[in-house]
């Protein structure tokens, strides 16, 4: 895998991926300033959260369950020190689907977190990494009759 960075200006950065995809990306001179992109460290988060999404839809999808939406919500807490690991991720998906067996997402998003995405892996070295999950399906309601 490779990726390049390339510096524009002040604290803005461009990085293209191997596969040929860029995204600015930076952070504000002063505090709490206007942003050219997310940060890297708010990519590395964002990257957790897809991996784990990827797979929980590659799981569900392979047991042929219905799915129609997964949404990964993260909250993290980072080192008040240098360098500013992150120490604690909390990972919250909200799945989405026809008739969806909460068991069967509940094993899929824990296959995602414990074996199976290595950004979380990574990031488990320096994070207590939780998680928990919610179904909602999308089923017609029965009509009264």
């Amino acid at each position: 895998m490779k990726a390049r960075i390339k510096w524009v200006e002040d604290r803005t950065f461009v990085g293209q991926s191997g596969s040929g995809h860029k995204i600015v990306l930076g952070t504000s001179k002063e505090p709490g300033g206007q942003t050219p992109g997310p940060s890297p460290m708010e990519l590395m988060l964002i990257g957790a959260g897809g991996c784990s999404a990827y797979d929980v839809v590659h799981i569900l999808e392979k047991g042929r369950e219905a799915i129609e939406d997964c949404t990964v919500e993260l909250d993290a807490d980072r080192a008040d020190t240098d360098p500013k690991v992150f120490t604690r991720i909390h990972m919250h998906f909200v799945v989405k689907g026809r008739g969806l067996a909460a068991a069967k997402v509940e094993r899929a998003v824990s296959l995602s977190i414990e074996k199976y995405c290595s950004a979380s892996a990574m990031l488990a070295k320096s994070a207590v990494i939780t998680h928990d999950f919610e179904v909602v399906d999308t089923s017609a309601p029965a009509s009264a009759g």
